[in-house]
């Protein structure tokens, strides 16, 4: 605190909140040049009667002035416990809204995902468990292993089937050629009883 903070503390401490303190100092100060001027010592015990009056009145209002004072820093401490209260509080109300936004986006993403898994539920449930599945996949393997054993099958008549229509085809070959060199034979033969029949004896 500077000379001036001092004078202002001093001034407000004299003056306080009544306007009359000043008067009275000038009125202290009159009646002390009284007194000392006084003729008689009726006169001089009157003025001082006056000053001790005004100097308890002073007295008070320094007094009354000092608790006000010291009323004021008590409230002013008690303000800024409150103030500092008030800020943790705000601190605490901010750090409360940011979980809460925290706990507000958690939400959200929990209700999104919520809504992705009743969608693929529904999705789901058009479709047969896995237990069904499983047995339509053993149903249908069953019945590829038949059809394959099946297509074996045929697979060995035809293979048979090829072979006997070769030997069938085989076979009608040799007869087809028996056959035309029976014929050549028979001709030959026709041949020969002709030339037989033609020559003279």
């Amino acid at each position: 605190q500077g000379p001036l903070d001092e004078v202002i503390r001093k001034r407000l401490l004299i003056d306080g909140n009544d306007a009359g303190d000043d008067r009275r100092i000038n009125l202290l100060v009159k009646s002390f040049i009284k007194w000392c001027n006084s003729g008689s010592q009726e006169e001089g015990y009157n003025q001082y009667q006056r000053m001790l009056s005004t100097l308890s009145q002073c007295e008070f209002s320094m007094g009354k002035t000092l608790l006000i004072y010291d009323m004021n820093l008590r409230e002013m401490e008690s303000y800024e416990k409150i103030y500092k209260e008030i800020e943790c509080s705000i601190a605490g109300a901010h750090e409360k809204i940011a979980e809460c936004k925290k706990q507000i986006l958690q939400a959200k993403r929990i209700q999104k995902n919520r809504q992705e898994y009743d969608a693929l539920a529904k999705v789901i449930q058009h479709h047969p468990d896995r237990h069904e599945t499983l047995k339509e996949l053993e149903a249908m393997g069953k019945e590829l292993e038949h059809l394959s054993h099946i297509k074996e099958s045929v697979e060995d008549k035809l293979e048979l089937r090829l072979k006997q229509f070769h030997v069938l085809l085989s076979t009608i070959h040799e007869l087809q050629q028996t056959l035309e060199n029976d014929e050549k034979l028979s001709e030959l033969e026709e041949a020969q009883e002709t030339n037989v029949d033609a020559d003279p004896k």
